[in-house]
């Protein structure tokens, strides 16, 4: 059987970074764990703990977890309520198909003032008589019994009627000892060696010891199974290229693709992935002139019949259909805008070069010869005319 492991409660606090000390969720269901050890000193921040679908037989080691609000044991080995007490913060308790058979060990949970849920089915107390009544009066801060409501005047019924139906559920109590007994004695001379084709084909007890029995034997072929599963695991590895070491077209997987290449701007490449298929399960690499996606270890790739950009393609992933699309830029495509330059500068390149001793000027408002410096002779004698003219009065300061 498994044992509770720091290497095993680590793996399980990914969501933590692995950091243990300050869990306070840790879920360890359908781990084959038989024995509640350790979490106390490792895990004291605990405040959910998920120990459901193991073969824990006995509640223990569980009184350092002051912190601990919701604990699920169900579809254990448990036969007895107890080691709960200390347990100061819990809030909800699930036992749902365990085999407890005492059900005076439900007054352990007395001191468990919070308790407000409590799931009890799937035992034999619950089928005991008046095992409803019984639970409530002796528990009276529960809410719900088994998902159902306890109203106020069902509580009050039940603590008049305890005394009355007490000495009832007691005898079915001891009734029930005496058949779990026989029934061990039963289990004791059945031959635990017989083929496993045989085994699951008889029917057998419901009791913590079957149930211990089919977990051993489905761990078998489980292992029976990895082992087959290593061997499929070293098939021949598929080749990506050829002896020139160019890629080669592949599909592995099998799957529908349509590629869309008549867009002078990209490629379209659409694979039909399944639709349900964890994206983390997909791996893409698009490369300049091929493109490969990795589906649960299966390669697709395809080859292109020309460069692509690897920074700007993109791979996206249909919410509707599942479908994967990779768009690659090609390399060859250039905007018109580019292309007009380009041009220009060609034009620019071809026309007559320019002499050697040719004088160039700068053309500035050939309408307006202000700033033309030739004339600049021509200019001051305008104005000497206009000084020495008679007619115009001098000029007058004020």
């Amino acid at each position: 059987m498994v044992k509770i492991t720091e290497e095993l409660v680590r793996k399980k606090s990914e969501h933590n970074e692995l950091i243990i000390g300050t869990l306070e969720e840790l879920s360890l269901h359908q781990e084959d764990i038989d024995k509640i050890e350790h979490l106390g000193n490792w895990c004291k921040n605990l405040e959910i703990l998920y120990l459901q679908s193991n073969l824990i037989s006995k509640i223990e080691n569980l009184q350092k977890l002051k912190n601990l609000k919701y604990l699920n044991l169900a579809i254990n080995n448990i036969e007895k309520i107890e080691n709960l007490e200390r347990c100061e913060s819990l809030e909800k308790l699930d036992l749902t198909l365990n085999f407890i058979g005492d059900i005076e060990s439900v007054c352990s949970l007395k001191n468990n003032r919070d308790l407000r849920y409590l799931f009890l089915m799937g035992n034999p107390i619950s089928d005991f008589t008046n095992y409803r009544n019984y639970v409530i009066a002796q528990l009276p801060q529960l809410q719900e019994l088994d998902s159902n409501e306890i109203s106020r005047s069902e509580r009050i019924k039940a603590q008049q009627i305890l005394d009355k139906i007490t000495p009832g559920v007691l005898k079915d109590q001891e009734k029930y000892k005496i058949e779990r007994l026989q029934q061990i004695e039963r289990l004791k001379l059945v031959d635990n060696t017989i083929p496993d084709e045989k085994f699951w084909n008889t029917p057998s007890e419901n009791a913590p010891e079957t149930r211990r029995e089919i977990s051993q034997r489905q761990r078998k072929c489980r292992g029976k199974a990895d082992d087959t599963n290593k061997q499929k695991k070293k098939k021949k590895e598929v080749a990506v290229y050829n002896k020139q070491g160019r890629p080669l077209n592949i599909n592995e997987a099998k799957l529908d693709f349509t590629f869309i290449d008549d867009d002078p701007k990209e490629f379209i490449l659409d694979i039909a992935v399944y639709k349900y298929l964890d994206s983390n399960l997909i791996d893409v690499d698009v490369q300049p002139i091929y493109v490969r996606v990795s589906i649960k270890d299966k390669i697709f790739q395809f080859v292109l019949s020309e460069e692509v950009y690897i920074n700007k393609s993109t791979a996206q992933r249909s919410q509707i259909t599942g479908h994967l699309v990779i768009k690659m830029p090609k390399v060859s495509y250039k905007p018109i805008l580019e292309k007009e330059n380009e041009s220009n500068l060609k034009k620019i390149k071809k026309s007559k070069p320019q002499k050697k001793n040719e004088s160039t000027f700068l053309d500035v408002n050939p309408e307006n010869d202000s700033m033309d410096f030739s004339k600049i002779i021509e200019k001051s004698k305008k104005i000497q005319e206009i000084i020495n003219n008679e007619d115009i009065p001098p000029l007058e300061y004020i």
